[in-house]
């Protein structure tokens, strides 16, 4: 086998090395090549307008095959300058040819090239694909993240209108709109009061049964409960005394609005004004008379006067004709005032009663439809056949009768709206909760917002990065190709490879 033919393979990692031990370039060489720089540095400050000379002084640090690219574009730019034996006049062409020469003596150019080829292949290529793999996983992370955010938000967003949803409002000005929904409390418990007429036979069965085991003992059972399935919800006043009052005076709810708040008002007493009591003399005494101790208050004959009073005729006074109205029979003169102004179902006292009676009747009719399935199935005689019965279809209707009013009455909206008129803390704390909700929704807003800007920033520097990456490697195959073409050249044309960075290009 020709030998002119074997190729030359030189590990990347031992280019530098491999030079110096085969005597081509002097161990001294970085000492030398700073000379070179700075007639590089010198010469680039007086370049002519050319684009090719651009591309080549752009975004890469010049060596010799640079140098010898802008001798070639200079030939054409100072053309005119050139004598008669082939010289340029230039003083461009001068200074980049003195650059060349500088880098051809003791083939400085070749180790510099070698240190720029090495240094890109591990240090510069690798930098750049790391820090684009940084970018973009912080454009995946940062739209991970504002998907998250947005997705938190919707689910706040979503909460926030079930609340209101409850409450029946807008959610615009939550205390105001509460306040507004309080005036149709009364409505919703007037209605609830007309529907518990179905309620009438399971109490009727319930008071037969409890009469049945107990005998005379019984008492009245479910009384406030079997009283508004009869007169519908009326007021606390006529629960308690047997009649409807005269007038009713509710006491004003108290519910601060944020937008109604007055700050600073006082009352107004006008200028001060001092009473002058005139001079005092501090040895001045108050006469109390002769101060005599045996003095005695007249009262008058007060015998005379009492039978006086004893003689007057209280028949003969006529009540219509005096003016005087004697009221009916009544509490408070037939004014309702304070919790009597209230509703059976809307006082807290009375309706937690009313809840504890509807449990109880629920759970009274479910243990009875229980034991009639349980009857009706065995088929054996026990006492409960000798109790007061009803088929299993009317029973699961009273069931259903009572766990529909209790339904009603337990239904979120209505126990909101219950707790905010009998309590303001109530309020501030509903409408806390609700504002919270909307903060929470604008900050995870901003958060995804600020994602999504960090995410476009990271993809804008990934796409900067990318093309100077590509000029990177592009340049660092090109320097390789010059590398091995001169290293060739020393070999008589034998072929060089210098291996070990393909996975970097």
């Amino acid at each position: 086998m020709d030998e002119s033919n074997i190729p030359i393979d030189i590990n990347i990692g031992k280019l530098q090395d491999w030079l110096v031990s085969r005597r081509h370039v002097n161990k001294e060489w970085q000492k030398n090549v700073i000379a070179a720089r700075e007639k590089i540095n010198n010469a680039i400050q007086d370049m002519p307008a050319h684009e090719d000379i651009a591309a080549l002084l752009s975004g890469s640090y010049i060596n010799y095959f640079h140098c010898l690219k802008i001798i070639e574009i200079l030939k054409e730019t100072e053309a005119d300058t050139k004598n008669l034996f082939g010289r340029y006049g230039s003083q461009r062409m001068k200074d980049w040819q003195d650059v060349v020469r500088s880098y051809e003596k003791d083939n400085l150019y070749l180790a510099e090239a070698a240190q720029i080829f090495v240094r890109n292949i591990t240090y510069e290529i690798p930098s750049l694909k790391k820090q684009i793999a940084k970018e973009e996983q912080m454009q995946i992370e940062c739209e991970k993240k504002e998907s998250e955010y947005l997705k938190s938000q919707a689910s706040s967003k979503s909460e926030f209108q079930s609340l209101c949803k409850q409450l029946g409002i807008k959610g615009d000005r939550i205390k105001r709109e509460l306040l507004e929904r309080l005036q149709g409390l009364p409505h919703i418990y007037d209605k609830i009061g007309k529907s518990l007429r179905p309620l009438q036979p399971g109490i009727e069965l319930y008071s037969a049964f409890t009469k049945y085991i107990l005998g005379e003992q019984a008492s009245e059972l479910l009384p406030l409960l079997q009283y508004v399935a009869e007169h519908g919800n009326t007021t606390v006043y006529q629960w308690s005394y047997g009649e409807p009052p005269l007038t009713v005076e509710p006491d004003p709810i108290h519910i601060e609005l944020e937008d109604d708040q007055a700050a600073g008002d006082q009352i107004d007493f006008g200028e001060s004004v001092e009473i002058e009591f005139g001079a005092v003399d501090a040895a001045a005494e108050i006469d109390f008379g002769d101060g005599d101790a045996a003095a005695e208050i007249d009262w008058g004959n007060l015998d005379a006067a009492a039978d006086e009073v004893a003689a007057v005729d209280i028949s003969a006074i006529s009540l219509d004709e005096s003016g005087i109205v004697v009221e009916s029979a009544g509490a408070a003169g037939g004014v309702a005032r304070g919790r009597e102004a209230l509703t059976v179902l809307d006082s807290t006292t009375t309706r937690s009663q009313f809840l504890d009676q509807l449990l109880e009747l629920e759970s009274f009719l479910k243990m009875r439809l229980y034991e009639t399935n349980a009857a009706n199935e065995s088929h054996t005689f026990s006492l409960i056949e000798q109790l007061p019965t009803e088929s299993a279809a009317a029973l699961a209707a009273m069931l259903a009768a009572v766990q529909a009013a209790t339904s009603a009455m337990l239904a979120p909206e209505i126990t909101h709206l219950h707790n905010v008129k009998h309590s303001p803390r109530y309020v501030d704390v509903l409408s806390a909760q609700l504002q919270q909700k909307l903060s929470v929704c604008d900050k995870l807003a901003r958060l995804a917002a600020r994602s999504a800007a960090r995410g476009l920033s990271a993809a804008a520097r990934a796409a900067e990065l990318r093309p100077l990456l590509a000029r990177m490697i592009e340049r660092t195959r090109e320097l390789q190709a010059d590398i091995e073409k001169e290293i060739s050249k020393k070999y008589k044309g034998r072929p060089v490879n210098v291996i070990g960075g393909v996975k970097f290009l």
